[in-house]
């Protein structure tokens, strides 16, 4: 029985990889996919590009799984528009409150790990005074992610303002270390794997011992390999070597992968989002319905080669319904999120900015039933096309402000009224931060004044006093 209990192990091990491999393919822009799956049929016989998407995953033209309720697939781009008959697919980007837009609105902004984090912070729910906190933090931590500061150097940073203790600034630091992508915020290699194998189910193959390795013997573990760490721990190397490939598999530079975007890159849709019927709609857009499938041919040649082709070619099979299957599995997380979104959010569609809500990661998560870094890495550089123009899936997302009336409005939302109101202020007497802050007030948001100015400094307005105009 014990080599047929070790027999099961390793063949409960292959959905490790699949795991990590369909996490990889969720956190990928479009663009990225795409070149992914162009190296995998290049390097994989068994896989092969096709003409309908149908053929590749179960996928079909409105994004669910086959089989299940579906939305309507989205019309032809040239009959795309709202019922009102507006040509609105033309516009690329949101619309610009001076203006017109240029087709700068088709270029990817540049992320850095920062705002990455940063955007996750606002949408937070932790206390003004952890943000100032959390905020140092981030901005302490270097490319690959970590954060090598000393608590002490961080009291100094926020001394004389605020004064916190190392106890303080840890558990922030644990806070942040729960954002996406996990592994972030770790002080060392050690933390930041342990960081990852703890996110995983704790039925993963060699877990918890790969938790003992990182603890206890990741120094050790290059020099002695798996075999010498058996010996000395007096376990089967095959347990061992279970636990150092699940090791293998985790990301040591969680932070690499963010804002590695260039400046030229184009946006590429990911989801679509029209009006049909008086009722908005979404489907996966055109370049992320898969388009590669089982090569028939070569699936067939496994029953008639010789044993040495016959397991090549498995082997390989059995790789492309991973990456299949993980394709698959990507399309439907993102078509939950953004049904969720659009939801949630009609009002943002149909009004623009100031109908946006509060909204958070953790309300989608709740809704849809998926953790909250699961949301994140689907919604991280990914854009919807919408009759507003292509626009980032983050936007969907504001922190709340409490109103007078016991409700919630937007950070967005009070922007956008606070540029509406700058927009129809005399030229002659402009509205200073002070009175912006009255009005909005006797509108049911209380708001301060230096919350006014942040936010008009975040739009690029400048003060009362620079926007003075004489006639």
């Amino acid at each position: 029985m014990k080599p047929q209990l070790q027999t099961s192990l390793g063949q409960s091990l292959v959905m490790t990889p699949q795991l990590q491999q369909a996490i990889r393919l969720l956190q990928m822009s479009a663009t990225e996919l795409e070149a992914e799956l162009a190296a995998a049929v290049e390097s994989n016989p068994l896989l092969d590009w096709t003409e309908h998407a149908t053929d590749a995953g179960g996928i079909d033209a409105a994004g669910d799984k086959a089989g299940h309720e579906s939305d309507t697939p989205a019309p032809p781009e040239a009959d795309w528009g709202p019922d009102d008959g507006e040509v609105w697919y033309q516009r690329v980007g949101p619309a610009d409150p001076d203006g017109d837009r240029d087709t700068a609105d088709q270029v990817a902004e540049s992320e850095s790990l920062q705002d990455y984090l940063l955007w996750q912070l606002h949408l937070s729910h932790l206390s003004p005074r952890d943000r100032q906190i959390a905020v140092v933090l981030i901005e302490s931590m270097d490319e690959a992610g970590y954060f090598r500061e000393s608590p002490e150097s961080v009291s100094a940073t926020l001394a004389p303002e605020l004064i916190v203790d190392e106890d303080e600034i840890v558990a922030v630091l644990r806070q942040i270390q729960r954002f996406d992508p996990i592994g972030v915020g770790a002080r060392d290699l050690s933390e930041c794997l342990s960081l990852q194998l703890q996110q995983l189910d704790q039925s993963t193959p060699g877990r918890e011992l790969a938790l003992t390795l990182v603890r206890d013997h990741l120094e050790r573990l290059p020099r002695i390999g798996a075999a010498g760490l058996a010996t000395e721990m007096k376990l089967a190397v095959a347990d061992v070597e279970t636990a150092v490939n699940l090791l293998r598999s985790l990301e040591p530079r969680p932070g690499a992968g963010i804002g590695d975007v260039a400046e030229d890159t184009y946006v590429a849709p990911d989801v679509v989002i029209w009006r049909q019927h008086g009722m908005w709609r979404v489907a996966l857009s055109e370049s992320m319905r898969p388009r590669i499938g089982i090569h028939r041919a070569y699936e067939n040649m496994i029953r008639h080669a010789d044993a040495a082709d016959a397991n090549y070619l498995k082997g390989h099979l059995q790789e492309a319904r991973w990456l299949l299957k993980s394709l698959e599995a990507r399309g439907v997380t993102m078509l939950k999120v953004a049904r969720c979104l659009i939801s949630q959010q009609a009002g943002f569609l149909e009004f623009g900015d100031a109908a946006l809500r509060p909204l958070t990661l953790r309300e989608v998560a709740a809704e849809i039933g998926m953790h909250e870094s699961t949301v994140s890495r689907a919604i991280a550089r990914k854009y919807a096309r919408t009759p507003r123009g292509t626009i980032p899936l983050r936007a969907f997302f504001a922190s709340g402000i409490d109103t007078g009336g016991g409700g919630e409005a937007s950070s967005i939302a009070i922007q956008s009224m606070i540029r509406e109101l700058i927009q129809a202020e005399n030229p002659r007497k402009p509205l200073s931060d002070a009175r912006l802050a009255e009005t909005l007030k006797a509108a049911g948001i209380p708001v301060a004044r230096r919350t006014v100015a942040k936010y008009r400094e975040a739009m690029g307005i400048v003060s009362s006093q620079d926007r003075v105009r004489m006639a």
